[in-house]
């Protein structure tokens, strides 16, 4: 819950390994979750994409920087890549609807957040966001 402690931590190892795709990401991915300089976000995540193309947890990230900056097609097409890559993980799938839903295509949406519950029925990052957009399955 320190967030200035752990962009000092994070800052830290990118100093002595500017090449860290997981520091970079996850440096990014919290700007971008918290909706802060989003920006250094993409600049972050892309540089982790480069060095890691095929990690889930980095193209999740891509598509959550994408989707805070805006851009709801290419943040739909991030995830979509996420998810095929790691097709159970919940909260990629929490992304991907968000993404969709906020897109009006709600049936799309509802059809990724029932799979993710069919993989973990008690999803806390499903349910969250199921609460927060006021949707229904």
């Amino acid at each position: 819950g320190d967030f200035a402690a752990m962009e000092r931590d994070l800052q830290r190892l990118l100093k002595k390994n500017p090449d860290n795709a997981d520091a970079l990401n996850a440096l990014g991915y919290t700007l971008a979750d918290s909706n802060q300089r989003l920006d250094e976000a993409f600049t972050l995540v892309s540089r982790a994409l480069e060095l890691a193309p095929d990690s889930p947890a980095i193209l999740d990230s891509m598509g959550w920087v994408l989707y805070r900056q805006g851009d709801l097609e290419g943040a739909a097409d991030y995830l979509q890549r996420a998810l095929k890559l790691s097709h159970r993980d919940d909260e990629i799938a929490s992304h991907l609807g968000e993404v969709l839903w906020m897109s009006g295509e709600r049936a799309e949406a509802q059809a990724v957040w029932r799979e993710a519950l069919k993989h973990k029925p008690d999803s806390e990052k499903i349910r969250s966001v199921l609460e927060r957009l006021q949707a229904d399955l």
